[in-house]
């Protein structure tokens, strides 16, 4: 007997065991995810085969587990073909499964933590929570205490009141030799850190924060790498908007060129955050502060042309979702990164760098070449300090040019 699945999907034979009352809901839930006709069926052939398996073994709907698919799966490798995505499709039904209210919660153990590895808990949860930083800077401050704190306790009781200056400055001379200028600043950054959480629970009495050496570093020795106005031109033009990931890449872009976005606060963007009655657009910054920038008429136009005609079909509030199923938002800020290095090899561009951050880079320059301040500056970019945006001073040639003092006894 045939059995059809939302007039889409068709088995020769009717689903059995445990699943049977399931498959067409997974089906359906499936290709809302917008997975195409053949992988949907191929996803429903193989919960048909995994839930007569059950049957045969008397395992029931609520005992399913992801130990049961794998059993499942080296069994099926035996008899027939095998896909790479099966095992990821069974983990999706587990998953749809569980989200429904269908199967009972896995246990899983609980490592034992060691206690170097609970201060380190500690000190991240005083980070997210009393200091608001970014999850960013929480990951990566947290290797470096981890490194410390095993090579001055080991396994043993982390006991930070027997901290001294000669720990900390043994430590970092055996680490920074060979890590680079940036990953060394990392290094610093966190050791301050650590330490001064330390000293606030009044666990460390001495501000041995004050013995961890500096990074020889100029301020500010760089130039800002900033794409130019004619090179966003043709990566824009470059664009086909009339596709579906055309649009998308498109309204990215702008965002990118037009109001300076980071990389992060555009996978970030939600529905809610755009206000198309005020023309405003709220972002979402670093250490999670809210600002709303203007929503000019073409990126609000590149957005709007989004919605209508290259958005898929989701659940999801995010803005901008991936082209491939599972239908979902950006993975993250290296998706874009990977959207601005393809649209300019598309486009042949020589640009500074493959990343976005260039075309916030080229906002600022230009708002500095028409006369803007700094501050103003800075209040586009989202910057909280106005020494964050003085970098950019550096391309002001023009306003150099005037504070050079003239070459003793004239040029030659």
């Amino acid at each position: 007997m045939n059995c059809i699945i939302d007039n889409r999907v068709i088995l020769w034979r009717a689903p059995e065991g445990p699943l049977a009352a399931h498959v067409e809901s997974f089906a359906n839930w499936a290709i809302k995810q917008g997975y195409s006709l053949s992988s949907v069926r191929r996803k429903v052939c193989l919960v048909r085969c995994f839930s007569r398996w059950l049957k045969q073994h008397g395992i029931r709907l609520r005992k399913i587990s992801f130990a049961y698919a794998s059993r499942y799966l080296r069994y099926r490798a035996r008899r027939v073909r095998c896909y790479s995505d099966d095992a990821t499709a069974l983990r999706q039904l587990i998953d749809y499964l569980r989200s429904e209210g269908l199967l009972f919660s896995e246990r899983i153990p609980t490592p034992k933590l060691t206690p170097a590895e609970c201060c380190l808990q500690a000190y991240g949860q005083y980070l997210r929570d009393v200091r608001a930083l970014a999850e960013a800077t929480v990951v990566n401050y947290a290797p470096t205490v981890r490194d410390f704190l095993k090579d001055r306790f080991g396994n043993g009781p982390v006991t930070l009141s027997r901290l001294r200056a000669c720990d900390i400055v043994r430590f970092l001379r055996r680490q920074t030799p060979r890590l680079s200028l940036t990953r060394a600043k990392v290094m610093i950054n966190a050791m301050r850190s650590f330490l001064q959480y330390a000293r606030i629970h009044g666990e460390v009495t001495l501000d041995l924060a004050a013995a961890v050496p500096a990074v020889a570093k100029w301020s500010m020795p760089s130039i800002p790498r900033a794409i130019t106005p004619v090179q966003v031109r043709r990566v824009l033009a470059s664009i086909d908007p009339r596709t579906a990931i055309g649009c998308r890449d498109y309204a990215i872009l702008l965002l990118l060129a037009r109001l300076g976005l980071r990389s992060g606060e555009v996978v970030s963007l939600e529905l809610d955050d755009l206000d198309w009655n005020a023309g405003q657009l709220r972002v979402r910054g670093k250490c999670g502060q809210r600002s709303g920038l203007p929503l000019t008429p073409d990126v609000g136009k590149a957005i709007a042309a989004y919605l209508r005609r290259g958005r898929p079909d989701s659940t999801s509030r995010r803005v901008f979702l991936c082209t491939t199923a599972p239908i979902r938002g950006l993975s993250g800020p290296t998706s874009i990164c990977a959207i601005v290095q393809n649209a300019l090899c598309r486009a042949g561009v020589d640009a500074p760098t493959f990343g976005a951050h260039q075309f916030r880079h080229g906002l600022a320059t230009e708002m500095l070449r028409h006369g803007a301040s700094l501050a103003e500056i800075g209040d586009v970019l989202g910057h909280r300090q106005l020494q964050t945006t003085t970098i950019y001073a550096k391309v002001d040639i023009k306003s150099l040019r005037s504070l050079a003092l003239p070459w003793p006894r004239g040029a030659r």
